[in-house]
């Protein structure tokens, strides 16, 4: 429905009002009619469209209908096609006809003394329907007794005032006959996408871009969403009116805006909107008919903050000098920050990190020999930057954010702040390269780490499709008075809707990450991945298998000095380990149920990967040895966790069951020895390492949520 104003006519004094096109006037003829009248008739000018709602069902109907009673209260609506051309070349009147019991003179058709405008021609059935504009006096032809019938003139300025966004998200501003006012998700869906400004475009400027008043850098302007204000019609128009941008009261600080006038000079572009200025008038000029601001987001999704950002141009008129202005026209458009979205395993590696300390030297040179084969980049953190801290996967996680006209990647930092919590501020954030932070005021646990922090590939789960994934986090569940990760990112998380979060029970374990029982690989079948668990269970049905082949002398950790070696015989023959893994079983198995809902997965898409935990109920659970599950995933290529399990054959037979078990599906598995540099330390090669990896082809506006 177009968009409509009342407007006032009146037979006692001349007036004129602005009609933007695309929107429709309502003129009040019962307010301007006579006492005693019955019927009106009204006309415009060749570039008007008039209509008349009648009667209860409001039908419109067109004017051309001789003339339509006044009861009960019907409405007179106008429309205009084209801009104007000049100040009142387009008008419309409005009367009440003659009485047929008391005939006019007939010298005089108009009945009122005035000729008819020849620019405006009259219908020759209702010759009284113009016959005095407001303001003329009446003919001495016509008698004193006769009064004249009432008639008001509305001469019409016709404008444009459009503000318009990339709505149809096409990468660029176009004009479009969808709602801007709504915004939608899903393929069919639109509506305009605006970017958190979270990246460091100037390598010399402090802090974030968002944190700028002032745009530093052409590079910048390409992180912004544009809004377009288009203004055209008589100049008198806008000169005799105001015209605003501003920002919903409950937005401003979650945006800003900043123009440069008709300059593309960088020194020109000013802070407009955001923070405490709510609105900004706008001056077009005779020949400049368009405006573009450039919009950034200063907040991601969160807790109050749908997400949504509302922008209007409003028209506004001073009816009577001293008296405070009134909006007659508003155009609004609406924009959604774009939220930060996390990459699987399964998306391709586009560059590894590793921190580089004192004890590591090794683990670092097969890491890097395995992203050599896999052609990824690899970039160490040195000493100075990490401080001795090497758990790097537990400090951020690689994300993106993404809009029709710009994509980057963006950091998220974890509120776990060690050795490494200057490193994702001074050697990740730059150009193009965004950051975003989340703390935790009522203390850190170990559980926010984002060791805990890991995401599905694309699911569908009883009909409900999840192109993004589903983002993991580990808790207390169904424990209560445990560990739960920071209310403050459990939010964060939720409130980005596109990756729907699933809880899962971790604070089993010691150290209480998601990453230490579960990860997922490539594969070329069924759902494209397979879930890898860790499973006492199979880890049992395996030693048992080769003590019954006669290897129970085969002892584990073999080449590791100082390490106590046990055989197959010992760990099967031992009730207190056997007891401890039945429960860790129990707690894995609780999880694969939720994941089987969660992610919709049967059986055949889950991989049970050998595995022992040790340690007691109260103080939870390690990894008896080294964690396989807790592996890098480059592409086909997996670095795992060297196991050091018993010989068989001269082969680790931990190491031939995983082989067995991923390498049909094209995986390549290289064991790397990180048992005195990290596993030892309570942590593998997954938590000494981290990735940033391709985005998701899919677009995320097309979500359902």
């Amino acid at each position: 429905m177009a968009q409509q104003r009342r407007v006032q006519l009146s037979t006692q004094r001349p007036t004129s009002t602005v009609c933007v096109l695309g929107t429709e006037l309502s003129l009040d003829v019962c307010g301007s009619a006579p006492k005693g009248a019955v019927s009106f008739q009204a006309q415009g000018t060749p570039g008007v469209r008039l209509w008349v709602v009648h009667d209860s069902q409001s039908v419109k109907l067109p004017s051309s209908v001789s003339r339509w009673p006044l009861a009960p209260g019907p409405e007179l609506l106008l429309a205009m096609d084209s801009l104007s051309k000049d100040v009142g070349d387009e008008k419309v009147r409005a009367g009440v006809p003659p009485d047929p019991g008391f005939p006019l003179d007939p010298g005089f058709p108009l009945g009122a003394g005035v000729p008819p405008d020849p620019g405006f021609p009259l219908d020759p059935g209702f010759p009284l329907a113009v016959g005095i504009p407001a303001g003329s006096r009446r003919s001495s032809r016509i008698p004193a007794f006769q009064p004249a019938p009432p008639c008001a003139e509305l001469p019409l300025l016709v404008a444009e005032v459009s503000l318009d966004a990339d709505v149809n998200r096409s990468g660029a501003v176009s004009r479009t006959l969808l709602d801007k006012t709504t915004w939608t998700w899903g393929p069919e869906g639109h509506g305009a996408v605006l970017l958190v400004n979270c990246d460091r475009d100037d390598p010399g400027a402090e802090g974030l871009d968002s944190q700028d008043s002032a745009v530093r850098s052409y590079d910048d302007l390409k992180d912004m969403s544009q809004l377009l204000l288009r203004t055209r019609g008589p100049h008198p128009i806008f000169a005799g009116h105001r015209l605003l941008l501003h920002v919903d009261f409950g937005d401003a600080d979650k945006v800003g805006v900043f123009y440069g006038g008709s300059s593309a000079a960088l020194g020109e572009f000013r802070h407009v909107l955001g923070g405490p200025k709510l609105a900004y008038s706008v001056r077009p000029g005779r020949h400049q008919h368009e405006s573009v601001f450039y919009v950034e987001g200063l907040a991601f999704p969160d807790v109050g903050f749908s997400g949504l950002v509302s922008f209007h141009a409003t028209l506004l008129e001073s009816p009577d000098k001293g008296l405070p202005e009134t909006p007659i026209f508003t155009d609004t458009v609406v924009l959604r920050v774009a939220p930060w979205i996390m990459t699987p395993n399964t998306a391709a590696p586009l560059e590894v990190f590793v921190c580089g300390v004192d004890d590591n030297e090794g683990f670092v040179a097969a890491v890097a020999a395995l992203a050599e084969r896999a052609q990824c980049p690899l970039t160490v953190c040195p000493p100075p930057q990490n401080r001795q801290d090497r758990w790097i996967q537990d400090e951020l996680e690689f994300g993106y954010v993404q809009a029709p006209h710009k994509t980057f990647p963006v950091v998220f930092d974890s509120p776990r702040d060690r050795g490494l919590k200057d490193f994702p501020v001074r050697s990740i954030l730059g150009p193009d390269f965004g950051y975003v932070a989340r703390q935790a005021p009522e203390g850190a646990s170990s559980l926010d780490s984002f060791g805990n922090l890991e995401v599905s590939p694309p699911v569908t789960v009883r009909g409900k499709e999840y192109p993004l994934g589903r983002i993991l986090i580990g808790s207390s569940f169904p424990r209560l008075g445990g560990r739960r990760m920071a209310k403050a990112v459990r939010d964060f998380l939720v409130a980005q809707k596109v990756q729907a979060p699933v809880e899962l029970f971790s604070d089993w374990l010691q150290v209480g990450h998601v990453d230490e029982f579960l990860t997922f690989v490539p594969a070329p079948d069924r759902k494209g991945f397979r879930l890898l668990l860790a499973s006492p269970s199979a880890c049992y049905q395996l030693l048992r298998e080769k003590q019954e082949e006669g290897f129970g002398e085969a002892a584990m950790f073999q080449g590791l000095e100082k390490v106590p070696k046990p055989t197959i015989n010992e760990i099967l023959a031992n009730e207190g380990l056997r007891r401890f893994n039945n429960y860790t079983q129990s707690c894995i198995s609780w999880n694969r149920d939720i994941l089987k809902r969660a992610l919709g997965l049967a059986e055949q898409d889950i991989i049970d990967i050998p595995q022992l935990f040790q340690g007691d109920v109260a103080s939870g659970a390690e990894a008896f040895f080294p964690d396989m599950v807790n592996m890098l995933v480059l592409g086909r290529h997996l670095g795992i966790p060297k196991p050091f399990g018993p010989a068989v054959g001269g082969r680790c037979c931990l190491e031939q069951r995983v082989r067995e078990l991923l390498e049909p599906l094209g995986l390549s598995c290289t064991f790397i020895d990180d048992f005195f540099s990290y596993h030892v330390l309570a942590g593998d090669v997954h938590c000494g390492t981290n990735v940033r990896r391709k985005p998701f082809a899919f677009k995320w506006w097309h979500v359902v949520p």
